[in-house]
């Protein structure tokens, strides 16, 4: 079901499983909500095939393109993109969606995680609890730096296609490259052409000077999943564990699985899932 939602910088694109034809039985008539927050070039797509297992196991969950991505509003401002802006459209979303207070899982995948921390930083009694899928606890580090580094330099000379065509040759150079359906790569390309720069910009900077949080965050006390896929390349799967050791949190690894575990083994992360919030 695809949804617009009007937050006060302008409308938000998702899209929820509350509809019929995705359960195979009805969700209860009131159950327990699901927000999925999508990464850096992301977009609510990303949460697609973990729709209907959550369903199925009796929860609404709804993903959103965050501002300035695929099909969500732009910001009329550079500080619509900072990272207290977006965390706050985080919880101005989640105070639509659950007036009545019941449980809210928060689900944060990579820079998403950044933005999901603050909301949660922000507004701790809000959410029932926090996912952070292959997130990390301060600025990216790495090749993933290096490759947004080497974006930023691109984008500013030459622009939002010339960064694609950059991206999609480093893609095909990677030994574990597997070549995209026609549909898909052409998705891809939409998505990544109608994000705002201002907000890619922004979002860039925010993975490169990001500081460790997790002390502020373990003072919660919420209960926090740390999850990742197992060949995970963004923050390296040593250092999401040491993430998870200091916030206290529930740590899983999805096997077959790296940056994009809801995508690339998505029945087992929608299983770790629920076991965490059924614990």
């Amino acid at each position: 079901m695809n949804l617009t939602f009007e937050l006060a910088a302008g409308p938000i694109a998702a899209i929820s499983n509350d509809d019929r034809l995705v359960a195979d039985r009805p969700l209860p008539s009131d159950p327990e909500l699901v927000l999925l927050v999508p990464g850096f070039t992301g977009s609510k797509e990303d949460f697609l095939p973990l729709l209907r297992p959550l369903a199925g196991a009796g929860y609404r969950a709804i993903a959103f393109d965050q501002r300035g991505q695929y099909q969500s509003g732009w910001a009329d401002h550079s500080d619509g993109y900072r990272l207290d802006a977006l965390a706050a459209e985080v919880c101005e979303l989640a105070d639509q969606l659950n007036p009545a207070g019941i449980a809210l899982h928060l689900v944060g995948h990579s820079f998403g995680g950044l933005v999901s921390r603050a909301a949660v930083l922000a507004q701790p009694g809000q959410f029932t609890d926090l996912v952070l899928m292959g997130s990390g606890p301060a600025a990216i580090q790495g090749d993933r730096r290096f490759r947004i580094e080497q974006g930023a330099a691109v984008l500013a000379e030459s622009g939002m296609h010339a960064l694609w065509e950059v991206m999609k040759a480093g893609s095909q150079a990677d030994p574990r490259y597997v070549r995209l359906a026609p549909v898909l790569d052409a998705f891809l390309r939409e998505r990544f052409l109608t994000t705002d720069t201002a907000g890619l910009k922004a979002m860039g900077n925010i993975l490169l000077s990001e500081p460790d949080r997790c002390t502020e965050l373990a003072a919660q006390a919420l209960p926090i999943l740390v999850l990742h896929g197992v060949d995970d390349d963004s923050w390296p799967p040593p250092v999401q564990a040491a993430m998870a050791r200091a916030l206290s949190a529930s740590y899983t690894v999805i096997e077959s699985a790296a940056h994009s575990p809801a995508v690339e083994n998505p029945p087992a992360t929608a299983a770790a899932l629920i076991e965490f919030w059924q614990h």
